[in-house]
């Protein structure tokens, strides 16, 4: 993709298709569509607009109408992405069980999420959707039925599968079923335009749904009257909800799917590390999970047979999840050994002194101004907690942190800042304030003119209950409900190492 674009939802689609060639076996073209490379991360994007924008064009979406939807993830990080860019706000309902960081990228895009009980499942979470949608009249995007997920799929994910094999074999196509939106609007124009091109859908290997041949119940409305019978957890979030969505049944019904492959999770998992190890290629667990059902395919496929396999979304979604259960944030032993081969800069040795300069010059001393502006902002009754600090820092931030969680109101100076910049006011001030109080290091915190001190300083204030009455004394407000350990408020680094 190059070019300029009007905006991020211009963007959408056009993703690589890129050969697999150290996994792939001898005599096999295997192929993968990199849905990664969507703007937000992951095919899901595309159902987001086509839904997002059908609504508009029928009039069943309202300028400024809330939108609400179940998602596991990936398609509720797409619509808050459409929304964002169209100015609607967004509701998401999803299951707890899903991981930290979807939820969080939802919130940053500005979305809010209401979590459903694991115990739920995928049905709770759409239940408590519909529930929301008809009790606030919000437009409620039905994905797992909806015809737009699957039509945006046959306008521009198939046509571009076409393109790229223009001319050339294609032999299967695999992927997995989440909506059910790929598999329907992919695979009815396949079907259409390469009748030869085999269908295969790939599902948890404990958790067979369309391997089943169970049908699923439904309301009268068509939505999933509970679980599936056959349905067990699974480690592929995004694939198999505990029920068929209605797309997916689509697809069975017209006869699109011409074979099923269960995958094991374990496999799912591996491949997916493989797939970035040996190709460079990250994608989550589901794409692991499709590449495991392709290499299934590919193990019995004549020579010269050519597999396109679907990868969903990007490795990032599954940080928090058993996929990076055993990845290390500290240096392992092969990495120790690799830093102590030489002798600088290194955490398991004490930096030797530097030399000293062949003059001291004395430090400058604070100026009357500075020293002014200190006695102002440490005395000021209007602002009684006052926090000197750097923007940049960690642990002002840890500070900051613990602030908001009391609901504490303060003054930050920030002597890094433009603010202070000028003339070095900042390092001024700083001068002051270690030569007033004898102090070094930064952050430097005061209640009422007195000074606590740091970070950790705060932190044992408050464990022990003196900062508490140190804001009683000088009129503070804090929320005296709240009940944290703020030594957990520091930097990850520091409880890593």
């Amino acid at each position: 993709m190059s070019g300029r674009f009007e905006n991020v939802l211009e963007t959408v689609g056009r993703t690589p298709v890129i050969r697999v060639n150290k996994l792939a076996p001898e005599g096999v073209n295997l192929y993968v569509k990199v849905e990664s490379f969507n703007p937000m991360g992951s095919v899901k994007d595309r159902l987001a607009l086509g839904v997002i924008e059908d609504a508009e064009r029928s009039g069943a979406l309202e300028p400024g109408q809330t939108v609400i939807e179940a998602t596991s993830g990936n398609t509720g990080i797409g619509l808050a992405m459409v929304c964002a860019q169209k100015g609607y706000p967004l509701v998401v309902t999803m299951a707890e069980s899903f991981s930290v960081e979807r939820r969080r990228l939802m919130r940053f895009l500005g979305a809010r999420v209401i979590l459903t009980p694991a115990s739920e499942k995928g049905s709770g979470m759409l239940a408590k959707a519909v529930e929301l949608a008809e009790e606030h009249g919000w437009f409620l995007c039905r994905q797992f039925e909806n015809e737009s997920n699957a039509d945006m799929h046959s306008r521009t994910t198939a046509p571009e599968i076409l393109a790229d094999f223009d001319g050339e074999r294609l032999d299967y196509w695999v992927t997995g079923f989440g909506t059910g939106g790929t598999l329907k609007g992919v695979a009815r124009v396949l079907k259409k335009e390469r009748p030869n091109t085999k269908i295969v859908v790939c599902e948890p290997d404990n958790s067979q749904l369309l391997g089943s041949g169970i049908a699923q119940q439904r309301t009268d409305k068509g939505a999933p009257a509970g679980s599936h019978p056959n349905f067990r957890p699974h480690l592929m979030q995004g694939w198999s909800p505990d029920f068929i969505p209605k797309l997916t049944e689509d697809a069975v019904r017209d006869e699109y799917i011409d074979e099923i492959v269960p995958v094991a999770g374990a496999d799912a998992m591996r491949l997916s590390r493989e797939l970035a190890q040996k190709e460079g290629i990250f994608v989550g667990i589901s794409g692991g999970a499709t590449l495991a059902g392709a290499l299934t395919i590919c193990e019995s496929a004549p020579e010269g047979t050519t597999v396109l396999a679907m990868l969903p979304d990007t490795g990032e979604r599954y940080l928090s999840t058993p996929l990076f259960e055993d990845i290390p944030a500290d240096m392992t032993e092969v990495e120790l050994q690799i830093s102590r081969s030489t002798p600088g800069y290194r955490f398991d040795v004490v930096a030797p002194p530097k030399p000293e300069p062949a003059k001291q010059e004395a430090a400058a001393p604070a100026t009357a101004e500075a020293e002014a502006f200190l006695e102002s902002a440490i005395s000021d009754a209007d602002n009684p907690v006052v926090l000197f600090a750097l923007e940049w820092c960690e642990f002002c931030w840890s500070v900051r942190k613990m602030f908001k969680e009391f609901g504490i109101a303060y003054r930050s100076i920030d002597l890094d800042s433009v603010e202070y910049q000028d003339g070095d006011r900042g390092g001024k001030i700083r001068l002051a304030l270690n030569a007033r109080f004898d102090v070094k290091t930064i952050p430097q915190i005061f209640v009422g003119g007195e000074l606590i001190g740091g970070a950790t300083e705060l932190f044992d204030a408050c464990r022990s209950g003196d900062l508490q009455a140190l804001l009683e004394k000088n009129g503070v407000e804090y929320d005296k409900s709240v009940d944290i350990d703020p030594y957990t408020l520091l930097p990850g680094w520091l409880h890593a190492r």
